[in-house]
């Protein structure tokens, strides 16, 4: 017989099993190196319209992205927003 501690961590298990081989976001997309600072705001989560300000300052001063995680380069953003968002930010249209 299985106990209620055996049950649960299985539950556990299967829950962080399911979280590492998930599939990436099939939602909204952008491309950071022609969109506005609304769109990206919109579609990227954890940045808000001041740090995609920011981003097409960026891109305007130093040129195209050419890598996704030169996205962290700005500031106010870092690599766990850009790994947050990887599956939603393109390049080219």
């Amino acid at each position: 017989m299985v106990s209620l501690l055996q049950r649960w961590l299985l539950v556990c298990a299967l829950a962080m099993a399911s979280s590492v081989f998930a599939l990436p976001d099939d939602g909204p997309r952008v491309n950071i190196n022609s969109a506005s600072a609304e769109t990206i705001a919109e579609v990227l989560d954890g940045i808000g319209l001041i740090k995609a300000e920011a981003i097409v300052r960026y891109r305007t001063e130093v040129g195209e992205f050419r890598d996704v995680y030169e996205l962290a380069n700005v500031k106010g953003v870092g690599e766990r927003t850009v790994k947050l968002n990887e599956a939603r930010i393109t390049l080219e249209d």
